[in-house]
């Protein structure tokens, strides 16, 4: 393999890969390698990489991830004597190192990417900022990609006067539960709740603001959900073969949990906004709120529960007024900001 200044660290892993896979292609008639990418991001310390190792049954102790890590799996096929590869990339550092994200997400790995945004349950003023930051960069991203690679399809299909495979995102069924109200990712989405362990001793009523607020979201965006812990062997299993689902191309299995007393496993297109039903709150007028949209009136009333490191730094200011506040298992809970 000659490598180029240009390469990116996406496009020599890559070659790595393929060229371990070469020799077993030789003896078995150039049967295709079935790849696929998966890209972890989320919160910081939130259990990414406790997470990703045990969906790849790696008997190895976690170490931080400083910025951008990649690794493999394997796994063997049902249709090939080849095994199927997935390359798996984990952003450390929490939103702080979003910039890294144009790495992994290239036109080599969109065709067959999918992402996986790991939240700390444990955290739930930092959540939703969390979640904004790195879907919206990731987004961004693919978006840019998908054009760049859509253009330069184009110019080699028109040089080679042959029809390529269309490059296109994802398209959900026509009887996708309110296709026309949710705003699908652009690629397959999985939504981990970690520490799910720490998670259950908040107070019921915080975990079922939590709960549907992630429930919103997952829906939103066509993700599936699902709640972990990898202090248990029960849930870490689920986890493994939503993981494998991603990876692999493997059933995800039957499993589904909506009750927010209990570890939510859903699959994307299995919930609904009926079933989902209005934010919890009910202290104030949702009216008052004055939201743009859906996900701006499930934002503000997440926030006047967990209020951002932004909305606290208003408050300093004296832009906003005095809330009230009480502590919960060490959690800042505010309910009257403004």
């Amino acid at each position: 393999m000659v490598k180029k200044s240009t390469d990116t660290l996406w496009e020599l892993a890559a070659a790595e890969v393929q060229n371990r896979e070469n020799d077993a292609e030789e003896g078995h008639g150039r049967e295709a390698v079935c790849e696929r990418t998966v890209f972890l991001m989320g919160s910081k310390a939130g259990g990414k990489t406790s997470i990703l190792l045990r969906c790849l049954e790696r008997d190895e102790t976690p170490k931080p991830t400083l910025a951008l890590e990649y690794t493999f799996g394997r796994r063997s096929s049902a249709h090939s004597t080849l095994k199927d590869v997935t390359h798996t990339w984990e952003l450390g550092g929490g939103t702080s190192l979003s910039d890294l994200i144009q790495i992994p997400i290239t036109p080599l790995s969109i065709r067959s990417l999918s992402v996986v945004l790991v939240l700390d349950l444990s955290m739930p003023n930092d959540l939703w900022e969390t979640m904004e930051k790195l879907l919206h960069s990731a987004q961004s991203q693919i978006e840019k990609v998908f054009s760049q690679a859509q253009k330069a399809q184009k110019y080699e299909a028109g040089a080679k006067q042959q029809k390529a495979a269309p490059l296109a995102a994802r398209v959900l069924p026509k009887d996708y539960p309110d296709r026309e109200l949710i705003s699908p990712f652009p690629v397959p989405l999985l939504i981990i709740g970690s520490k799910y362990d720490l998670f259950q001793d908040f107070d019921s009523d915080r975990r079922k603001v939590i709960s549907k607020t992630l429930r919103f979201l997952a829906h939103y965006y066509a993700a599936s959900l699902i709640f972990t812990s990898i202090k248990s062997e029960s849930l870490m299993s689920k986890t493994k073969r939503f993981f494998a689902h991603l990876a692999f191309g493997l059933d995800v299995g039957k499993s589904v949990s909506f009750d927010s007393g209990k570890p939510l496993i859903i699959s994307a297109g299995s919930d609904s906004f009926s079933e989902i039903g209005a934010p919890p709150m009910t202290h104030v007028d949702i009216a008052s709120l004055n939201a743009k949209n859906p996900m701006d009136l499930w934002k503000k009333v997440y926030e006047r529960v967990f209020p951002s490191k932004v909305a606290a730094q208003l408050y300093i200011s004296g832009n906003v007024k005095e809330p009230k506040c009480s502590e919960y298992s060490g959690v800042t809970v505010f309910t009257e900001l403004q």
